[in-house]
């Protein structure tokens, strides 16, 4: 350090603001305590002053007060000035100096003014040194009345009269216009000023709310499972609960405080009571209207009521009570919460901490979390981008149910994706399911469930597969729900539309539904197994393509109730397949692969035109070999047989493991009911056009089946 001789007769330590309107209420200026400071003698042309500012700062500030000479007297750290008192500029006032972390270099001198009415910065270190907590400026934003100078003025007037004032007082180093942000309110979109008033509080602690909502955390399901150390962060890390806003519009706090020391009234409760009473009658406005005397009597004088308003969250978070208090139908606990995954700081934790206040436990039993709607660039939905899907455009041009579908079509635990082109592809999607249903409707015409379904052991066998292939998939689709899982369900009942039945099962079954006897074993065993199919999926669609299902439900046969809504998940029978039919459909898609390369080619027009040898061995051949005449109606070819594996020729095209197959055009002619190409087609005299199977079907005892 210089020697003291060579200091300054006055030291000042130079504060930057953009507030100037909040220095009446300064009681104190921060510094950090780990930061480098200069007292330097700055020449300014006012002659030589001395400041304390921040090392790392000194060529701004020089710049910024265009001085072209400065001396450092002394460094030091910050905590060095640790409660040394400072003179206010033009008010009769000591300050401290105190620390903050909050106090940077990124912009001033390195020193802050400190006024615990105007910030949560400056509020929270008044706290921590005791500094008084003045507020000079009142609600409608002009200074009280007790304040020195500039009573009554506007904060807007009052910022431009202080400046003026240390002007005067040569206390103001430099001055220069700056565009300050304010926040606003996003109702009203005005600028909104900090000031500290008198709060009402929810005590996160004193009587052991907190450990209680955190011991209610663990007793509830979160969905996804991070949802609980989320929420339980917040709550552990929270403050006490503001509950009270001083905004015109809202749900007031119906108190009455003492005018002189601020009490509530002894009787608030009695008092609350007697004024909701009111508001049930005659609106909340009653309250915004009445005079204390009404219900103080004598006291009214000494008491004022309360003009603060209930914080939202407060007021949403005790939707469980009036809820519950309002609908018997409603239980409490709830089931589920479900909102986006910002309501773990909101209506989450809102309903949380009110219920276990007042009843001691979660309003809820589960929670589930979803991620927020963007477009499939993954951009936040904005009118300013024009990336916005109105779900009322896609209700009118695509339904409900399209809508519907995509949401559970969704995995809402992350980001939920949408544009046109993803709603066209669920609504193709859709419109697979509605399809199948259709079919399955369009085939059970003259079906009566009570007459002509078939007990489940005189199924045939196909028949039997698809039962017992709808019943695990069933129990997939109820564990989906249980889990929330709704993308699961789509996807699971989306490939069962495509895979096992369209692709396999309805396409085989299309033969005995349209060329059997109206009433013979073969097709009653296809219907019955069909109606259990559409019995057991219109109830797993319900909840999601809730029109359509309602649609279905109507055109079920069988007697049935109101609404599918009032119904329990299909019991379907307990069946067990007799054949690996796992093994015959993966060798159906090689078969289908080749007939493909046919048709593609032009050698055949349709797998029907075409004949079939399978060469294998073992278990497979065994199984392949069983089905008998009817192997052809699994693979939709006229003929079908089955082959040793040593007989394959060198043109067998591979298949499956250790199988190979042979598909040719068959040159029979074409029977015109069945379109099969049989070498009997021809050789009935009263039905020449036909195949011997379909003589029978049409004019004799009909064709017996046992598997296909």
């Amino acid at each position: 350090a210089a020697p003291a001789a060579a200091w300054p007769a006055g030291i000042s330590i130079p504060i930057w603001t953009t507030t100037a309107w909040t220095l009446p209420g300064n009681q104190a200026v921060a510094l950090n305590a780990d930061l480098e400071y200069s007292l330097v003698a700055l020449d300014a042309g006012r002659g030589a002053e001395g400041l304390v500012i921040a090392s790392a700062m000194l060529p701004a500030v020089q710049q910024r007060y265009g001085v072209g000479h400065s001396t450092v007297l002394a460094v030091f750290a910050g905590r060095v000035l640790e409660g040394i008192r400072l003179r206010h500029p033009f008010i009769d006032r000591e300050v401290p100096v105190v620390l903050g972390e909050h106090v940077t270099t990124d912009a001033g001198t390195g020193a802050v003014h400190i006024a615990p009415g105007h910030g949560q910065e400056d509020f929270e270190l008044g706290v921590r040194y005791g500094l008084p907590l003045d507020n000079p400026v009142g609600p409608d934003g002009r200074y009280l009345p007790d304040t020195p100078m500039w009573a009554g003025e506007s904060i807007h007037a009052g910022g431009k009269l202080i400046v003026e004032c240390l002007r005067e007082r040569g206390a103001l180093l430099h001055a220069a216009a700056f565009q300050h942000s304010y926040p606003h309110c996003w109702r009203h979109k005005s600028p909104v000023i900090f000031r500290a008033t008198p709060q009402w509080f929810i005590g996160m602690d004193p009587q052991g709310l907190r450990p209680a909502a955190l011991a209610a955390i663990d007793q509830v399901q979160w969905l996804p499972g991070w949802g609980r150390d989320r929420i339980r962060g917040m709550v552990e890390g929270r403050p006490d609960w503001c509950i009270s806003r001083q905004r015109a519009w809202g749900v007031p706090l119906t108190l009455f405080v003492d005018k002189r020391t601020g009490e509530l009234h002894p009787r608030a409760a009695e008092l609350v009571r007697q004024v909701a009473d009111r508001v049930e009658q005659g609106g909340i406005d009653i309250w915004f209207e009445l005079d204390p005397v009404e219900l103080l009597g004598s006291e009214g004088e000494d008491y004022a009521k309360v003009t603060d308003v209930m914080d939202v969250w407060l007021d949403s978070g005790l939707s469980h009570h009036a809820v519950g208090s309002l609908w018997n139908e409603v239980d409490i606990p709830a089931d589920l919460y479900l909102e986006g995954s910002d309501q773990h700081r909101g209506w989450f934790q809102s309903s949380l901490l009110t219920s276990v206040g007042m009843h001691g436990r979660a309003p809820y039993r589960a929670v589930l979390t979803h991620g927020f709607t963007v477009d499939e660039q993954g951009k936040k939905m904005s009118k300013s981008l024009g990336n916005v899907i109105l779900p009322q455009q896609v209700i009118k041009s695509l339904g409900a149910d399209v809508l519907r579908l995509w949401v559970a079509a969704t995995d809402y635990r992350g980001e939920m994706h949408v544009s046109d082109e993803i709603l066209q592809r669920v609504s193709e999607s859709y419109r697979r399911m509605r399809n199948t249903q259709r079919f399955l409707l369009g085939n059970l015409a003259g079906f009566d469930p009570a007459k002509h379904a078939l007990p489940a052991a005189e199924l045939l066998g196909l028949d039997r597969w698809a039962v017992a292939q709808t019943a695990g998939l069933q129990r997939e689709v109820l564990a989906a729900y249980e889990r929330y899982e709704f993308h699961q369900i789509y996807q699971k009942v989306h490939n069962f539309c495509i895979v096992e039945l369209g692709g396999f099962y309805l396409d085989v079954i299309k033969d005995r539904l349209y060329t059997t006897r109206v009433d013979s074993r073969a097709r009653r065993s296809a219907q019955t197994a069909m109606y259990h199919v559409a019995e057991a999926m219109v109830r797993w669609l319900a909840p999601i393509l809730s029109f359509t299902a309602e649609e279905i439900w109507r055109a079920l046969p069988g007697q049935r109730g109101e609404s599918v809504f009032l119904e329990t998940w299909y019991e379907l029978p307990t069946v067990e397949p007799d054949l690996d039919w796992a093994a015959v459909l993966a060798l159906r898609q090689s078969v289908a692969r080749e007939l493909e390369r046919l048709r593609a080619a032009g050698k055949i027009g349709a797998p029907l035109d075409a004949e079939l040898t399978v060469f294998c061995d073992g278990p497979l051949a065994g199984l392949l070999a069983g089905l008998g005449d009817e192997l052809r109606f699994v693979f939709i070819t006229s003929e079908a047989c089955v082959r040793p594996a040593t007989e394959r020729p060198a043109d067998a095209v591979a298949a499956q493991p250790d199988s190979w197959i042979i598909v040719r055009p068959v040159s029979a002619e074409k029977c015109a009911r069945c379109w099969h190409r049989r070498r009997s087609v021809g050789q009935h005299s009263e039905h020449p056009a036909l195949c011997e199977r379909c003589v029978s079907n049409v004019a004799g005892p009909g064709e017996d089946r046992r598997y296909a």
